[in-house]
């Protein structure tokens, strides 16, 4: 089990999730140990360039979209150095970070699914 299996089985229950994960793949977007939060998200609503949570032929990666086929419900996932993941499909795709260090990052109006209340 990886490291953000956990973190993608709670955002798949429907919970938001503020966590620090590490490595220098997704620099500058995202730093090694920059608190991220992710929320539940309706895959058909990711576009290129967005952060999501995802798990690519048996690993969980926080990535970015780089490329979309909706039509085939899937998403190719990246890390932001040019390597390319794969490509999954909806339901693979668990969140989207929806801030970085407390930032909001762009372009996340309406992609975040509604999370439950406490």
């Amino acid at each position: 089990m990886g490291a953000l299996d956990g973190v993608a089985a709670r955002v798949a229950r429907g919970e938001a999730v503020e966590f620090r994960p590490r490595g220098h793949s997704m620099v500058p977007l995202i730093s090694s140990g920059d608190r991220v939060r992710v929320e539940p998200v309706d895959p058909s609503a990711v576009e290129v360039g967005d952060i999501v949570l995802a798990r690519v032929a048996g690993t969980t990666y926080l990535h970015l979209v780089s490329a979309v086929d909706h039509a085939r419900k899937r998403v190719q996932i990246s890390n932001n150095r040019g390597r390319v993941n794969g490509w999954t499909g909806h339901p693979r795709v668990h969140g989207i970070c929806v801030s970085v260090g407390g930032v909001p990052r762009p372009r996340i109006a309406g992609k975040a699914r509604e999370t439950p209340r406490p």
